[in-house]
């Protein structure tokens, strides 16, 4: 070899070498999971509290120019709610502009169908130009459940790819999307998890879920809260991301039982709730089907669709009464972070689908075998991936049926169409106009009412006064759908299986608002034009509590966590003059009567069960549970000792 090439041939290797040290400096700047949590995210046995994972994604903010890290509120529990944006370094720096791009999208009587020109001589934005302008928007939700750890472990290991790889697929999702990842929608519950788990880690309880609700009030329920908005998180999810980004697809990352599938993806098996758009039926199909084949050639396996899981109610996707595709994905679980091993003859059938078969909806079966945190973190990630990567190689068709859904939801109805609703305004009204505020439906007065006399007044806790005229809701507008969703009777439909037997609902079957809440609601069905108004602010004004206005109020709390007893607690804490004070179990501590705040207390089993109950208290609520919770509760040897046993017969008599 001459020593020319030869030089050439070193001096070669020395840019190689440069430039992999750039690459790798460059990668090496961007905190990986592990330098914060002090392992990797999929590690067995290992799980991370709410403060090490917000203070990643702080460092990966500061690391990174792909991602911005915010606090949006403050959780029931008094914790931030947080979320990630994560995008191209110059889209980050045009937000607004593609906020404005999709807001106009979401309405499309914002804009023209053809260029024209105001009065000013400016030129007015087509949905053609606002199309090839925008990017996809995709909201990725973890965590709603707190026991399924997965998805707010897999948020991590999402954002560091996102944030420092430099493949071309990458770069690519980069260009053409901005994504919003939400770590958890129940930070709450990841702490209360988490410390139930480092607590029995390494006894015989270890794995199993915490003898408390992991949501303060509603536990798994938080997940049935996406039309009554009832709980904080809730409603910053709502106010302050869909609202405002109106994504075309949500990413809601779940966790299913252990012996079914390895991975359910959409579309949903029948039935389909009728006032979801049929964009929206198409697409959620159409992505669920590519990332099932997508993943089954990158070998995974298990993977049914159309199966399992219904779109019928609102109360789990509000997305599809907003212009997004909801794409649910379901991950078998194994007990926390604690393996587990499946037996090939212990997958049992779900709905739709049997595990030890293959089927157009279902395969390539799983042989059973160890079950890890890291293969749900694996799937959850790749499926992730594979919907990133549709997203943003079909980015002006998401946008493009984004905008096809608008327009069909603001169009003129005609003569034999439902035009609106009517909603006579009384005593239970407030809280329907929240719900329809929130959620971005436009109500008003007809305009042959003299609507300057009418006005929302003050109430208090012992009266309420409103005028007895009504509001109209129209149809025609972007979120008409949900309205109707909300204030019609649904009628589920009668199901049958291919012997003729009665499908069973997935959970969820109604939701009419008007039956909940006593209200009289009236279709219209003759065109009209309301004189939109915008809602004024209703100024709740508690009124001062006289002592004795309520009785002294027990409620009975198991140690099996019931969601009824929080409902419960919710229920009453949202009362006028009504508050809970948490207390540690077996011990009653009532509240000092103040304005605010009546006697109460909590009863735990041992007090009922050794008879000292205090003849001070008038009442005791027992929330709806199995008798058996209620008489015998958790038995000797499923949990530690301190949170066995019920009221038992001594009790009850």
């Amino acid at each position: 070899m001459n020593l020319k090439k030869t030089s050439l041939i070193s001096a070669s290797l020395r840019l190689c070498g440069l430039v992999f040290l750039l690459s790798f400096t460059v990668t090496a700047q961007i905190p990986q999971p592990k330098d914060v949590l002090g392992f990797t995210p999929g590690d067995d046995r290992k799980l991370a509290s709410w403060a090490k994972i917000i203070e990643y994604f702080q460092k990966l903010d500061a690391a990174s120019d792909r991602v911005i890290f915010e606090e949006i509120g403050k959780t029931t529990m008094g914790v931030p709610f947080v979320y990630a944006t994560i995008s191209s370094p110059e889209n980050l720096k045009n937000l607004e502009k593609y906020k404005q791009i999709n807001a106009k999208l979401a309405d499309p009587r914002t804009i023209g169908t053809r260029t024209l020109l105001s009065s000013r001589g400016e030129s007015r934005e087509t949905a053609e130009q606002l199309i090839k302008q925008g990017k996809t928007i995709v909201l990725i939700t973890c965590g709603v459940h707190s026991d399924e750890v997965g998805s707010t472990l897999s948020s991590m290991l999402i954002a560091y790819k996102l944030a420092s790889s430099n493949e071309p697929e990458i770069k690519k999702i980069l260009d053409n999307t901005i994504i919003l990842l939400v770590p958890s929608l129940n930070p709450d519950g990841v702490d209360i998890i988490n410390n139930w788990y480092q607590k029995t880690l390494g006894t015989k309880f270890e794995g199993t879920d915490p003898p408390e609700l992991y949501n303060k009030y509603v536990g798994h329920d938080d997940n049935r809260d996406w039309y009554a908005f009832t709980q904080i998180e809730t409603q910053l999810t709502v106010d302050k991301i869909h609202n405002v980004w109106h994504p075309q697809i949500v990413n809601d990352i779940h966790q299913q039982g252990a012996n079914g599938s390895r991975l359910f993806l959409p579309p949903y098996m029948q039935p389909v709730e009728p006032n979801v758009p049929k964009q929206i039926v198409e697409g959620y199909t159409e992505l669920g089907n590519y990332m099932a084949a997508d993943l089954r050639k990158q070998g995974f396996q298990g993977i049914t669709t159309n199966s399992t899981y219904d779109a019928w109610t609102p109360s789990r996707a509000y997305s599809h009464y907003h212009g997004g595709v909801r794409i649910l994905s379901e991950t078998a679980s194994c007990k926390l972070a604690t393996p587990i091993t499946v037996k090939f003859e212990d997958l049992r059938p779900g709905l739709g689908y049997d595990p030890k078969k293959e089927t157009p909806n279902f395969g390539p079966v799983w042989k059973g075998g160890e079950w890890h945190i890291r293969d749900i973190t694996s799937y959850m990630t790749a499926a992730a991936f594979s919907l990133l990567h549709n997203a943003a190689d079909n980015r002006e068709k998401w946008l493009s049926n984004f905008y096809a859904i608008g327009k069909e939801a603001v169009r003129a109805r005609k003569n034999s169409e439902l035009y609106g609703f009517r909603v006579k305004i009384d005593d239970n009204f407030p809280r329907l106009l929240d719900i329809l505020d929130r959620a971005g439906v436009q109500h008003g007065f007809p305009t042959n009412e003299k609507t300057t006399q009418v006005q929302y007044t003050s109430f208090n806790a012992t009266s309420v006064s409103y005028p007895s005229e009504s509001i109209i809701i129209p149809l025609e507008q972007p979120y008409g759908s949900f309205a109707k969703a909300l204030l019609e009777n649904q009628i589920y439909p009668n199901l049958k299986d291919d012997k003729g037997n009665p499908t069973p609902p997935y959970d969820v079957t109604a939701q009419t608002l008007p039956l909940l809440m006593n209200l009289s609601v009236k279709e219209i069905h003759t065109p009209f034009k309301p004189q939109w108004i915008k809602r004024a602010h209703i100024n709740q004004q508690i009124s001062d509590c006289q002592l004795g206005a309520f009785p002294k109020i027990g409620i009975y709390k198991s140690a099996i966590p019931s969601m009824d007893e929080g409902w419960t607690r919710w229920v009453l804490n949202d009362a006028p003059c009504m508050e809970f004070e948490n207390i540690s179990d077996g011990e009653v501590r009532e509240n000092k009567f103040d304005q605010k705040k009546p006697p109460f207390g909590y009863m735990a089993p041992k007090l009922i069960a050794e008879r000292k109950l205090d003849p001070k208290y008038k009442t005791i609520i027992f929330p709806d549970q199995p008798t058996n919770q209620i008489l015998n509760g958790f038995a000797k040897g499923s949990m530690p000792d301190e949170y066995t046993g019920g009221v038992g017969k001594e009790g009850v008599e």
